[in-house]
């Protein structure tokens, strides 16, 4: 490893864009530092490399492929798209492993969302043993760790990242051909702890961005890609959520959101990043994500899932295609 990626994998995870890194000698008293929360501990603090990377990348050497889904706006189902991507690889794939991680620390959904709200995680001498979902599909979030739903989760960046680098370093996924990691929105703590830590494993890794087609969405989105070429993470595709409502009784396709500027796909097309394709608004996908319930084995006849089964084909490709 060269001294200029020592010293990038030697930041902290909420660093600012020109920090120093720990490893440097001027960690805490350069120019970029001032005003950084972290200056003191920079300044004082042991110099060299962060040893949770390597620790991470030994933990995570059985897992061959890694998902971000990553959205610059909330609201435009990027949990929902998780769920979908990663129930229905696992189904698809039945002789595979998939695991979903949740890394929404403040917002956690998934285990709603995929079933298994008010499970328990076990510890072993191995680490954490997470919730599985189907016998080949698992999932780990910081929901199984509150005493309610309702608690809430008060940290700053820090103590997030802490708890990220914990689920990385300490839960014993086992081989996985693909774990997909399930991120709040924006472009701050999480997103680089995660890019910081998984840009160093073995295999292949990626992000799927998801967006609706209106406008005001495709200008987060385009910060988000952005925000994947700064921080050298593949971009797998884009993902138009909710692209039109398909009436589930005759079938009559509607614009809820319309696409003023030609959506997603023009998007794409302007700053050469991969459309995955849409899917499409189904009424019954959402009671099915507030029940637990699995959409793919409810309802398949429903458009939204013939739509996802040619997305899960593009991902797959991506990360199979040499």
């Amino acid at each position: 490893m060269s001294s200029a990626e020592v010293t990038a994998a030697a930041k902290p995870a909420d660093a600012p864009e020109h920090c120093p890194g720990t490893a440097s000698e001027s960690a805490g008293k350069a120019s970029a530092c001032a005003g950084c929360p972290n200056q003191q501990i920079c300044a004082t603090g042991p110099k060299g490399p962060d040893p949770s990377i390597a620790l991470v990348k030994e933990k995570l050497r059985e897992v061959r492929n890694k998902v971000l889904v990553l959205s610059g706006k909330g609201g435009v189902g990027k949990s929902t798209v998780t769920a979908l991507l990663s129930r229905a690889m696992a189904q698809h794939n039945p002789d595979r492993n998939f695991g979903v991680l949740d890394i929404d620390i403040c917002g956690p959904s998934q285990p709603r969302v995929l079933g298994v709200l008010g499970e328990q995680v076990h510890q072993s001498g191995s680490g954490w043993s997470p919730v599985y979902i189907e016998d080949n599909l698992s999932l780990m979030s910081i929901g199984f760790l509150l005493g309610s739903p309702d608690d809430a989760i008060i940290w700053r960046g820090p103590k997030k990242n802490g708890m990220i680098r914990q689920f990385l370093t300490e839960v014993d996924w086992g081989q996985l051909d693909y774990l997909v990691l399930d991120t709040p929105p924006g472009t701050s703590d999480e997103h680089l702890s995660a890019a910081t830590f998984l840009k160093v494993t073995d295999g292949r890794w990626g992000a799927v961005l998801v967006t609706t087609p209106q406008e005001v969405a495709l200008l987060d989105v385009r910060k988000e890609i952005t925000f994947c070429k700064k921080m050298a993470i593949p971009v797998v595709g884009v993902v138009e959520n909710m692209s039109v409502f398909v009436c589930p009784k005759c079938a009559t396709e509607s614009d809820i959101f319309p696409a003023k500027t030609g959506g997603a796909e023009r998007m794409c097309a302007d700053m050469e990043v991969r459309y995955l394709g849409k899917l499409p608004l189904d009424p019954r996908l959402a009671k099915c994500c507030d029940e637990g319930k699995d959409f793919l084995a409810e309802h398949a006849g429903s458009p939204t899932v013939t739509a996802l089964k040619g997305i899960v084909a593009r991902v797959q490709e991506f990360f199979e295609t040499e």
